[in-house]
């Protein structure tokens, strides 16, 4: 059956109810049942270097199952049972996927984004009290080694350090050169440090432990940005095999190859694209240990498509731009689709990307509190630009809003709360620490995702925002998609990020930062004009347009606004003080998990605390000075 419209996905869902269907009930299971299907087949491929004819590596399904049951095997050797915590920080490469579902075999597997900081990862290690950390020996050009050298010094629960060593995959010079400069760490810590190549050679190839008799959580995947303390959300088998289940039914077959750059400590990757290989036998390639960051990854992005012969990419909307300012100069003519998450794709670059490439989008919805898959535009159906299409089978979406006698069920194209419930979403335990469960569901059955959406007539989702980023006008809700979106439509912008700028009188006032495509020119006053043409609502005009060389994006591609709204309240603040004849500067703005985002101001000569308060009082984020005297 094809997956066109909501006739198909309710034809699916009566069926059978999701439990009864014949599906494995572990990862073990399913890599059994794939490996047995399709062993020959190639799995995945990995590559450092992103040149269309550098080395790569491939493991076909029975590759990947010995190696899979080896990692497991040495991962209970090192003591990590059912219920005990392994933790990867870790950039792509071909032992990071090994360990991910080699992880969740022997026990709950953790993915770090190594772009965080030490005392970050220490705090995830600590919070998931993970056991065993799988990270990377010292190597040039990455810090990875030694911030998990810092965290583990932090994080007394971890005792086993493995250590996975890139040096494998050179060649040539570069393969004698490294071993030359390669950095030294100081080793702070005391847990014991094993080399991963080692230890898995020494492990029989067939799993040597009972697999799981029951569904568990199985993996831990924090969430958030790069700043604060993340939240981790937990998962359990069933929310993977249902993911995989629906890229097996509906969007792959062993035949497919995935192109893949995203990290797969993100569940994009991970839950998304490798699940969905995992469940249907398909091939997917990590292009670089930094995926689309990776050097060159970009510019040979299409001649790897050709090389593998990609039938699917896997892409976010800040790739999509930057592939659209390079040529697409190879033979792509087996690329049928690109999926698109993360982040609404503005129309004017999906339009722009059909044009040049000749591959249709499909973009999907999905959040690491509901093991990731909700909904996508239907691959064979119809496609509406800007929606995130049609909720998967055995996923029910509700759009919900709060009144004082409870939620109440949103109209169709009435904006609310997105609501999830699916085989992927835990109720009440969706994340390790308690607390954050509070408050988290309508009716103790559907998630509550902080999104803000409608479902049109046809049933098609349409995401208008995130319930916290709304630009609040003197009471006035501003959607700042329309502003993103009508500033995408220029030609000369490529990426943009709208937020609410700190005012005295409204509370705030929408602002934007753009960053231009690469080679364009074009000023903030002629952006200005441009939103007041293409923004209907009046109220909604940028007070201040800002183009930056790049805007700050998190490590799967999104634009990261908490670092936009620091540097609105640094710039607006500064201009308050200044107009105040004040001496007195914003140092820099931090994040406080009480207050939220707070101003830490520095002396530039005498300055009496009344005088900057009654200035900075009349705005609605606290201050304070650097040297901690409170606000």
């Amino acid at each position: 059956m094809t997956y066109a419209t909501l006739a198909d996905r309710e034809a699916i869902e009566k069926e059978m109810p999701f439990a009864d269907r014949d599906l494995p009930k572990t990862v073990w299971q399913m890599i059994q049942r794939t490996a047995d299907a399709h062993g020959p087949r190639p799995a995945i491929t990995y590559q450092l270097f992103s040149g269309p004819t550098d080395k790569a590596e491939t493991l076909t399904w029975n590759d990947l199952r010995v190696q899979v049951a080896q990692t497991a095997n040495m991962l209970r050797a090192l003591g990590v049972g059912e219920g005990d915590t392994v933790a990867f920080l870790l950039p792509n490469c071909t032992e990071t996927v090994l360990t991910y579902v080699g992880g969740m075999v022997a026990g709950v597997v953790n993915p770090i984004n190594p772009l965080l900081e030490s005392a970050q990862i220490a705090a995830i290690l600590r919070e998931t009290d993970a056991k065993v950390l799988v990270t990377l020996r010292a190597f040039p050009k990455t810090d990875v080694a030694q911030k998990a050298t810092e965290a583990v010094a932090l994080a007394p629960g971890v005792r086993h350090v493995v250590e996975v060593d890139l040096h494998r995959y050179l060649t040539g010079a570069k393969k004698l050169i490294v071993p030359l400069i390669r950095p030294k760490v100081k080793v702070t810590h005391d847990a014991q440090v094993h080399s991963f190549a080692k230890l898995v050679a020494a492990q029989p190839r067939t799993l040597t432990f009972a697999d799981a008799t029951a569904d568990r959580v199985c993996t831990h995947f924090h969430t958030g940005g790069t700043t604060g303390m993340p939240k981790v959300a937990q998962h359990r088998y069933s929310g993977i095999i249902y993911n995989a289940w629906l890229g097996s039914r509906l969007l792959f077959t062993e035949r497919d190859v995935q192109m893949c750059p995203l990290p797969l400590f993100h569940v994009f990757a991970a839950v998304v694209s490798l699940g969905a290989s995992l469940g249907s036998g398909a091939h997917v390639v990590f292009p670089t240990p930094a995926g689309y960051r990776g050097e060159g990854v970009f510019d040979n992005f299409w001649k790897l498509c050709e090389r593998y012969g990609a039938t699917f990419m896997i892409t976010v909307p800040t790739a999509v731009s930057a592939l659209m300012q390079r040529p697409v100069n190879a033979d792509i003519s087996k690329l049928r689709l690109a999926f698109c998450g993360s982040s609404p794709l503005p129309v004017e670059l999906y339009k722009r990307f059909e044009q040049a490439a000749g591959v249709t989008i499909c973009e999907g919805y999905g959040l690491t509190e509901a093991t990731c898959l909700v909904s996508i535009n239907p691959p064979a159906g119809t496609k509406k630009i800007g929606s995130v299409g049609l909720p998967f089978p055995y996923t029910e979406v509700r759009i919900l809003r709060d009144t004082q006698d409870g939620p109440e069920a949103c109209g169709v194209d009435e904006v609310g709360e997105i609501c999830v419930s699916s085989p992927g979403v835990i109720p009440g335990s969706t994340y390790t620490e308690a607390d954050k469960n509070h408050r988290l569901f309508h009716h103790d059955v559907y998630l509550r995702t902080g999104d803000l959406g409608r479902i049109d007539a046809d049933g098609y989702l349409w995401i208008t925002g995130r319930a916290k980023d709304l630009i609040i006008r003197g009471g006035h809700n501003i959607d700042p998609a329309q502003i993103e979106e009508a500033l995408s439509g220029h030609p000369s912008v490529a990426i943009v990020g709208a937020i609410g700028q700190p005012d005295a009188h409204a509370g705030e006032l929408p602002c934007a930062y753009v960053e231009l495509v690469e080679g364009a020119s074009v000023t903030p006053d002629e952006l200005m004009a441009y939103a007041r043409d293409k923004v209907a609502e009046r109220a909604a005009w940028p007070k201040h347009v800002e183009v930056l060389d790049e805007l700050p994006k998190t490590a799967v591609g999104k634009v990261f606004k908490p670092d936009l709204r620091k540097r609105a309240i640094g710039r607006v603040y500064d201009a308050a003080l200044s107009d105040a004849g004040l001496p007195a500067r914003v140092a820099e703005v931090v994040e406080d998990k009480k207050r939220g985002l707070v101003a830490r101001l520095e002396r530039s000569g005498p300055v009496e605390d009344a005088a900057v308060a009654a200035v900075l009082g009349t705005f609605t984020r606290p201050w304070e000075w650097r040297d901690g005297t409170p606000s």
